[in-house]
């Protein structure tokens, strides 16, 4: 079928989201003409508060609000700064913050290393971690936390030969996460006995 110009372009801009196809795309957009005035109006003032409100912490790169240059975790001083949990996106660090059992820091790798091409290489934050950890000596256990699939399972194996140099004790959580499942999608009592069962 088609639709107007400004309709169309709507579509194609809302399925470039995740798992979002031209149906679901087109979905949104007929519930945004239904929607009040009010509602839409809501909508694209908090769409561009959030590109000029939101930034990245300089330490773990989670997306935040708020004056200076590190994260509500990256500034807490009272989390454990031993510890830090390497996980692939934001929502993976809001899954483990959410169960409240771990009290470590963060760092965000940014994607998954499925082959070890040098551009699938440049897509994640290498150098970012190697000097975080150089930086920051008091580190003594690094966990790599990433989704249990075949590219989450390639990024283990590719950190954990890049991390082998800094001699600090490298884990993963443990097998309790269903085989090609994801962390933002795993329940409290799963995602905290993968991790105080890490190994």
């Amino acid at each position: 079928m088609n639709y107007s110009p400004t309709i169309q372009k709507l579509i194609s801009l809302f399925s470039k989201f995740p798992t979002v196809g031209p149906k679901t795309a087109a979905r949104f957009v007929f519930h945004l003409l239904k929607a009040g005035k009010q509602d839409v109006d809501e909508l694209t003032f908090t769409i561009s508060k959030l590109k000029n409100n939101i930034k990245k912490c300089s330490l773990c790169f989670n997306a935040f609000e708020g004056q200076g240059e590190l994260c509500q975790i990256c500034s807490n001083p009272g989390r454990d700064k031993g510890l830090l949990c390497i996980v692939e996106k934001e929502t993976d660090l809001a899954a483990i913050e959410k169960i409240k059992k771990y009290q470590g820091l963060y760092f965000i790798l940014g994607g998954t290393v499925s082959t070890l091409r040098e551009k699938d290489i440049k897509k994640i934050r290498k150098q970012k971690l190697e000097q975080r950890i150089t930086t920051h000596p008091e580190i003594k256990e690094i966990i790599i936390a990433t989704n249990p699939t075949s590219e989450g399972q390639s990024t283990v194996l590719y950190l954990e030969r890049l991390l082998k140099p800094f001699n600090k004790k490298i884990t993963r959580l443990a097998r309790g996460l269903p085989t090609g499942g994801e962390l933002e999608y795993a329940d409290e009592e799963t995602l905290s006995s993968a991790l105080e069962g890490r190994k």
